[in-house]
């Protein structure tokens, strides 16, 4: 996937597309360091109901999930990528909300 920075939404959104050529829009939530690798964190872009802006969307809501991807160097150009494994998805995951969950108990 080819993160493109979109300044439609704000700093924190990007669109990415994937390998059959969809375009998608994911808001950036955190990004972390595991085992010498970089993963982000984001949640699909759901447009509001009045089709202005974004809408909030619940972690814990199963049809909106917590997407992970990972920075990847594909012939220089840094991209994001799946992960290679449940095993690895599981990991990063717990890493995220722990991160996520202890920023929310500092507020």
């Amino acid at each position: 996937m080819v993160p493109d920075m979109s300044e439609e939404f704000g700093p924190d959104f990007i669109t990415v597309t994937d390998e059959d050529g969809n375009e998608f829009e994911l808001e950036h939530l955190d990004t972390l360091e595991y085992n010498g690798q970089t993963y982000m964190a984001f949640f699909p872009a759901v447009p509001g109901e009045d089709g202005e802006g974004v809408q909030d969307v619940d972690l814990d809501d199963e049809e909106y999930g917590l997407i992970i991807l990972k920075a990847v160097t594909v012939d220089g150009e840094e991209q994001l990528s799946t992960l290679d494994s449940e095993e690895e998805l599981e990991l990063v995951y717990q890493q995220f909300m722990e991160s996520l969950f202890a920023d929310e108990e500092d507020t």
